[in-house]
């Protein structure tokens, strides 16, 4: 039980860090949604990258390099590190400068401005939740998988399925170490049932938010953040003479890498043309409501200075270890029967339980849960400021409401994202890797709508429409043909001569979103005059 008093203990951490932030809360719905534009550089810095490192970055990439290898931190790790800190640069300032000036607090708000014409929320509203709903889907999942496989044969005695044994270990590699937390892995139910977990998860964070707003998100992710990398480094450290089983954390290193099998070594499972346009998922940054909505409660532009320079370093420090704990696994474990081999969203949560610390493990989980919970905060909330700002009071009219209406609006529209996201965690998982890779495909094709409402004078209203319907048809087209991200090795065949390259779906979408846009911008009524002299006040 000391697993679940340690897990515990930190969730009741987050409740009281989130009720302390409504104490120094100013009462305003301005405040509730944007903390008031009080964020200073470290706490936007801790937010910002908390935000963007989810399940997706933890357990789904230490899964997906235990199948294919330490290609997948090239895939997307270090392009993630240059794209992520561009777009907060290129697109999260100048939305920040006119967020301040027309107090814009939704996506939605600013393209109804920038397009002029009151529509575009009509079409781009449901397609941003639509797309938020699968993120969030993968937190809440992770989350409670995580737990479970963490105090599986703790918390309640026996098993309720077989038991997996022989377990085969590669040749001097750490048996001892695995193998008495492998014994009872797959078949022990005694664990905190994944519902349940994820039951608790989503309460705890629906409660600092409910109260806490934007303040306590930020807050809340601020704190979350530093627990998670300090806990992660240790995890990597403690895993690492675990699995090694030498005195000293270098020798350990040195085996752990030569046990590593040939294959998982080089990207030699993906093909160039798919690992090349991989490159296009990190793109979806520059389309998340979330972060839009994260840039806006910046105190000033400098804000985004310490973001931009540390945020590349900070995905390294994330990354690195969960990728080579992923293949360290793989290489230690030669015929790995269900259910690792089978659900390598498990890998992680496996290789934490099997340290026989309950102290350890435990802290180790909070840390994970940390890195978790700091990306479906912000996504709660987004989703309910969204609601309230882009239906509620645009269309109902802003001045019918009270400013703690407008607030309370907010908190029932989260409370019912929040169940509408668990109740979709009851089904069957999805990998949390491809899962993550299609949500931010969607995202990555609304990019070029983003950059071109910022830069480019002659995107029309009805170039953004055909932007948001072009990408959302063949995000759904793909997404189906991919049977629902059940094929997690879906590509798409491009052939140029007598050659066939891999394409990622990413590249089709973003190209075929761009096209359209530039093709229908062309071709319709440029904006009007006052709108490109609001927004583009020097070239007109």
């Amino acid at each position: 039980m000391i697993q679940l008093w340690i897990i515990g203990g930190y969730l009741a951490l987050l409740l009281l860090l989130g009720f302390g932030a409504s104490r120094f809360g100013r009462g305003t719905s301005s405040d509730y949604m944007l903390a008031s534009h009080s964020i200073g550089p470290i706490l936007l810095l801790l937010s910002l990258f908390g935000t963007t490192m989810t399940a997706f970055a933890l357990v789904g990439s230490t899964g997906e390099a235990f199948k294919r290898g330490v290609g997948v931190y090239g895939m997307l790790a270090s392009s993630s590190g240059i794209i992520h800190s561009l777009c907060f640069f290129v697109l999260g300032v100048p939305l920040w400068k006119l967020g301040q000036k027309y107090g814009y607090r939704t996506q939605v708000q600013f393209f109804r401005d920038r397009l002029d014409s009151d529509r575009i929320g009509l079409v781009l509203f449901p397609v941003l939740v639509a797309l938020v709903i699968p993120y969030l889907l993968i937190g809440v999942m992770s989350a409670g998988l995580f737990i479970n496989v963490v105090t599986q044969g703790r918390v309640v005695a026996g098993d309720e399925g077989p038991t997996v044994q022989n377990a085969t270990f590669a040749e001097g590699t750490f048996p001892s170490f695995l193998e008495s937390g492998y014994a009872t892995e797959a078949g022990s139910k005694g664990g905190v049932p994944r519902h349940l977990a994820s039951l608790v998860i989503c309460g705890v964070v629906l409660t600092y938010v409910f109260f806490g707003g934007m303040r306590g998100t930020a807050w809340a992710n601020g704190f979350q953040t530093m627990v998670f990398m300090v806990l992660g480094l240790v995890m990597f450290y403690i895993l690492t003479q675990k699995l090694g089983g030498e005195s000293g954390f270098f020798a350990n290193l040195q085996k752990l890498s030569a046990s590593i099998p040939p294959e998982k070594l080089t990207r030699s499972g993906i093909s160039t043309s798919k690992f090349l346009t991989y490159m296009f998922v990190p793109l979806s940054v520059g389309m998340f409501p979330h972060l839009f909505q994260h840039w806006l409660t910046a105190k000033s532009a400098n804000s985004f200075k310490l973001a931009v320079v540390v945020h590349p370093i900070f995905i390294m420090i994330v990354w690195v270890p969960c990728i080579l704990l992923g293949v360290w696994a793989a290489g230690a474990l030669v015929n790995v029967p269900p259910p690792i081999a089978a659900e390598p969203n498990k890998v992680l949560a496996f290789m934490v339980k099997s340290t026989g610390m309950p102290v350890l493990a435990g802290l180790l989980t909070a840390g994970v849960l940390a890195a978790i919970m700091s990306s479906l905060d912000s996504q709660f909330l987004c989703l309910g400021t969204m609601f309230t700002e882009d239906v509620m009071l645009h269309y109902g009219g802003r001045d019918r409401y009270t400013d703690a209406q407008h607030i309370w609006t907010a908190r029932a529209f989260i409370i019912a994202i929040v169940a509408l996201t668990y109740f979709f965690s009851l089904f069957d998982p999805r990998g949390v890797f491809t899962l993550g890779v299609w949500c931010f495909s969607g995202f990555a094709s609304l990019f070029p709508l983003a950059l071109a409402a910022v830069y480019w004078r002659g995107l029309t209203k009805w170039g953004a429409y055909a932007t948001v319907l072009t990408a959302i048809g063949t995000w759904f087209y793909l997404f189906r043909a991919s049977g629902y991200a059940d094929d997690e090795a879906y590509a798409i065949p491009v052939t140029l001569g007598e050659t066939t390259f891999e394409v990622m779906p990413v590249a089709v979408m973003v190209l075929a979103s761009t096209v359209a846009m530039l093709v229908v911008s062309f071709i319709t009524p440029k904006p009007k005059a006052e709108t490109l002299a609001k927004f583009f006040p020097g070239s007109v």
